[in-house]
């Protein structure tokens, strides 16, 4: 892969991917760089705090309350979970329960269940289930 960086005299910053065909590599690329400066703004024992899309581990809702979980904070978010769904469908998300969705760039490894779901050991050795209803969408999106 070569890169280049190229100096213009436009406002702001623009980036192309030149390749022979546009497959699952390139698109991983183009996301990466759409969410390279992305942040989700939420609640944090009272005070408003952005966290970077990149640092997320996954959202979780209890009680109503939709939660997202890095590797050492958990903060309230205002949004639903089919709202972060449709937000970061392109990006290196996905739904892996009805309360939850996962950032597949944090997981370590899955490990198939006798019961045809899916357990993740995520990189802060936190276990999240897949459940089989999202199995097949996980594998799709991993190329399994």
């Amino acid at each position: 892969m070569e890169v280049e960086i190229v100096h213009s005299r436009q406002d702001g910053i623009g980036v192309t991917i030149d390749c022979p065909k546009v497959d699952k590599t390139v698109e991983r690329l183009k996301t990466h760089i759409e969410q390279f400066d992305s942040r989700i703004k939420g609640n944090c024992n009272g005070e408003i705090c952005f966290v970077d899309i990149k640092d997320i581990y996954y959202f979780d809702t209890v009680d109503n309350r939709t939660f997202l979980y890095t590797e050492n904070q958990c903060v309230e978010v205002a949004f639903r979970l089919y709202e972060l769904e449709e937000m970061l469908t392109e990006k290196d998300f996905i739904r892996i329960s009805k309360s939850q969705i996962v950032n597949i760039q944090r997981m370590k490894s899955l490990m198939p269940q006798m019961n045809r779901t899916l357990l993740i050991t995520m990189n802060n050795e936190e276990r999240l289930c897949i459940s089989r209803r999202y199995v097949k969408s996980m594998k799709d999106k991993l190329g399994l």
